[in-house]
């Protein structure tokens, strides 16, 4: 039960629907206040004279453009290609929205785009394709196009992240656009939140003193999410026969109708196995990972499966210390109250900042583009993934430092940005409140924690550099964290 303003106590239920309301409303006032949404282009040079523009633009700009048409390695010291990313959508899975369209789709790639810049200081443009106009060059039923106009847009950025594309067009896209590009191209959707669910996991092993090899594992969900952390769970350890993935018809299990289907996806993490349901999948089970969506559920199974999915009868029916991450929004598979009440033992995590231990792609994405794009990786690679997972899983093990001292300089920046840090923290709800010390209620980092940039960034950049993916393979790995822990402090002001 929570408290509301009003002094009425509210279901957890209640109390979402309620904090849905408010958020909306300053949602869209938000989004209005000052200049419409939420970027802008602002120059990095001055320009304050006619001398400045003739070397901005013409007749000076000639010169990078001929030095770039010499050699493509100045293009990462004359441009913004370097710290620039794509942020690129047809809008066809959008959040928990569904297909609404890349216009629609456009406040979440902007609110992309500033994530980019607030935790990794890192430029990006956002690209809605249209993909109803058949006159358009991009086609939504016809992910081929797609990756031409992806691969026809490699001059312009450092690295792509694609987002919010549906499943199975998204595992094409992201594969043919890897195999034909030269700079990481990475789908967010699949591969931050499995990173994150990773990091978790390792971490609530080693509380309830449980070996990744000898789990069961439940996967309710088999979108892009749910199907990439699956099997990035068995590449970090999961026995492959131990996960037991469901969807919206049941156990995806080995001779499945469907999956005879040419290119049915799921048929990768089907198994031999007599359980059908997500009753009996779960029974025994040590971990329960939910990545449902209400919109992929048909109406009869809504009334079962639609938020609350993960019932306490089978939370009952768990192994001892079961771990639950129940990353449903705005409605988790259980409600994280009620699970504490049935189960004490639990380790619970969501997809919401109200509670503690936050399965949040922040943790993930910024801090793998600013590694790749620092030492000019031509792709990000399942070594570089699987080293950010273990640095955020680390840092959580890490007690979390004071800050230095701020100097003079600092304390003008510190005093007009406490209004902001104030909000933020306030942000984080009760999630923001728990202990920040490892255990149950604390194996993620938090969004705000500034050590992530130095550490995943870090920790990326000496996996590409080992495995021969990173153009630049003279970073000093140990100064260049240091210099990222600077700026970190510094736009964390």
């Amino acid at each position: 039960m929570r408290q509301s303003e009003a002094g009425m106590r509210l279901s957890s239920r209640d109390w979402a629907a309620f904090r849905k309301r408010l958020t909306r409303q300053w949602a869209l006032k938000y989004h209005k206040i000052g200049r419409t949404g939420k970027l802008e282009v602002v120059p990095t040079k001055l320009m304050g004279t006619k001398e400045d523009l003739s070397v901005a633009y013409s007749p000076g700009v000639a010169e990078p453009c001929l030095s770039i048409q010499q050699n493509e390695k100045f293009a990462y010291e004359y441009t913004a290609k370097g710290h620039l990313v794509g942020v690129i959508t047809n809008g066809t899975a959008v959040l928990g929205l569904g297909n609404i369209g890349a216009l629609a789709a456009k406040p979440v790639m902007e609110g992309k785009a500033v994530l980019f810049k607030k935790f990794a200081d890192l430029d990006a443009f956002d690209l809605e394709v249209n993909c109803d106009d058949p006159v358009k060059l991009v086609n939504c039923d016809d992910p081929v196009k797609l990756v031409d106009l992806l691969v026809a847009l490699e001059p312009t950025f450092g690295g792509v992240n694609l987002e919010d594309i549906k499943a199975p067009e998204c595992f094409y896209v992201e594969r043919e656009a890897q195999r034909r590009m030269s700079i990481p191209v990475f789908h967010d959707d699949q591969h931050g939140t499995a990173i994150i669910a990773g990091a978790g996991l390792i971490n609530a092993l080693e509380i309830i003193g449980k070996d990744i090899s000898s789990i069961r594992v439940v996967v309710c969900g088999c979108g892009a999410a749910g199907f990439t952390c699956a099997k990035y769970f068995v590449s970090l350890g999961v026995q492959q026969q131990n996960l037991i993935a469901v969807d919206v018809k049941g156990v995806v299990y080995t001779g499945r109708e469907d999956l005879s289907e040419p290119d049915n996806y799921l048929s990768e993490v089907a198994v031999d196995t007599p359980l059908r349901t997500l009753k009996e999948a779960v029974a025994g089970a040590d971990v329960f990972l939910g990545l449902s969506a209400d919109n992929l559920l048909t109406p009869k199974m809504l009334l079962y499966m639609a938020g609350n999915l993960l019932t306490p009868e089978m939370l009952l029916s768990m192994a001892r210390d079961p771990l639950v991450f129940a990353c449903a929004n705005p409605i988790p598979e259980i409600d994280p109250e009620i699970a504490a009440a049935t189960r004490p033992d639990v380790i619970m995590a969501t997809g919401r900042s109200d509670f503690p231990n936050q399965i949040n792609n922040v943790c993930a994405f910024p801090y793998i583009f600013r590694g790749a794009l620092d030492c000019r990786a031509r792709a990000v690679n399942e070594e570089m993934k699987r080293a950010a997972t273990y640095a955020i899983a680390a840092l959580a093990k890490r007690p979390v430092m004071k800050r230095r001292s701020p100097s003079a300089g600092d304390l003008i920046q510190l005093a007009t940005a406490a209004a902001a840090a104030t909000a933020a923290a306030a942000a984080e709800g009760e999630g923001g409140n728990a202990p920040v010390v490892f255990g149950k209620h604390y194996i993620i980092p938090k969004p705000f924690d500034e050590r992530l940039l130095p550490e995943v960034a870090g920790a990326v950049v000496e996996a590409a550099i080992a495995t021969g993916v990173a153009r630049l393979a003279d970073i000093d790995i140990v100064q260049y964290k240091r210099t990222l822990a600077d700026l970190a402090l510094r736009t964390s002001m």
